[in-house]
């Protein structure tokens, strides 16, 4: 079969596209024929090596252990383990695995769902990682309820485009924060209000909102707490990183403190693997409340240039690998 790999870190120059031994089964696994996978920062974080913890997940430090790239799959149930019961040959599934940029992968029956009839492979495969961000950030995190105020900061990419939409699902009143060129999409999606952030900065305005999902980390705590209602959240999940990250680690400790302090509340949001959170979004797709943005998409031998254009940071929903 063919599969992305690499054995060391860097560019995506370091991938490679070549034939490798078909994966064997577990009694616990099921092997999916993939028909799709999406890209994440998750995925170049790992290709680069970049923050250095990410190598101890890796299992190398001066190299990768483990070659195979990609995390969010969606395709059809090719065999299924002895000690199998949900899934039987031939399933459309969605969920998280490792190596999902390949023609096949192995998925524990914990990370996988069963991929509504009237989504697509590439929707479905959109979805674990930004969605799991977004509806853990929006609800476990920000404790978000119907009527409440919400602003999504960076409503264009691919965890606001799922932000937006699950924060709509909830109910509630939802502001995105774009740029020009996204306005009406993040708009077509279900934002109430939409803000430019060439013309306007959001910190400087007079709404307020009992929750903020931070997608982008360009603005401190200190300073969107201007913005938020007196018990408002702000939920942090993403920005820049430095390869030791002193920095977010600095900024996060300092908003943590000032937190303990002050009646609004900082916290930050890392996504986990959750079947009953797939189940959710499958039903909420299913439904029409939440349909994935998709801006690109690249075959199984192109992943080095989908994640260089993910890199370049203007992404408008998600990218996908899609496999024929």
């Amino acid at each position: 079969m063919k599969a992305i790999s690499y054995n060391r870190y860097g560019s995506p120059d370091v991938l490679k596209c070549e034939e490798v031994r078909k994966l064997a089964v577990g009694d616990n696994e099921v092997l999916i024929r993939v028909r799709a996978a999406a890209v994440n920062p998750y995925d170049w974080h790992f290709m680069r090596g970049e923050p250095y913890p990410v190598r101890i997940a890796a299992g190398g430090l001066r190299k990768p252990k483990d070659s195979r790239l990609g995390a969010d799959v969606a395709g059809e149930i090719e065999a299924v383990g002895r000690n199998i019961t949900q899934f039987k040959p031939g399933d459309g599934v969605f969920g998280s695995c490792k190596g999902a940029f390949a023609e096949y992968a192995c998925a524990s029956e914990s990370k996988l769902a069963m991929k509504p009839d009237n989504v697509t492979f590439e929707q479905a495969a959109s979805v674990p990682i930004a969605a799991f961000t977004a509806l853990q950030g929006l609800r476990d995190k920000g404790r978000l309820q119907p009527g409440q105020k919400v602003l999504v900061n960076g409503a264009a990419g691919g965890v606001g485009t799922f932000a937006v939409q699950i924060a709509k699902s909830f109910g509630a009143e939802v502001t995105g924060v774009c740029s020009t060129r996204n306005v009406e999409m993040v708009r077509s999606i279900g934002a109430d209000q939409v803000v430019d952030y060439t013309q306007e900065n959001f910190i400087k305005s007079a709404r307020r909102y009992d929750v903020i999902l931070d997608c982008v980390g360009n603005h401190s705590f200190s300073e969107c707490r201007r913005v938020l209602n007196p018990r408002g959240i702000y939920v942090g999940a993403g920005g820049t990183s430095d390869n030791w990250m002193i920095g977010p680690l600095t900024r996060a400790i300092k908003a943590l403190v000032l937190s303990w302090f002050v009646s609004q509340k900082q916290v930050m949001v890392l996504a986990k693997p959750s079947k009953e959170d797939l189940t959710i979004m499958g039903e909420l797709m299913a439904t029409g409340k939440v349909t994935p943005v998709i801006d690109k998409r690249y075959s199984l031998s192109q992943v080095p240039d989908a994640i260089r254009y993910l890199e370049a940071g203007h992404a408008r929903g998600k990218v996908v690998i899609t496999l024929e």
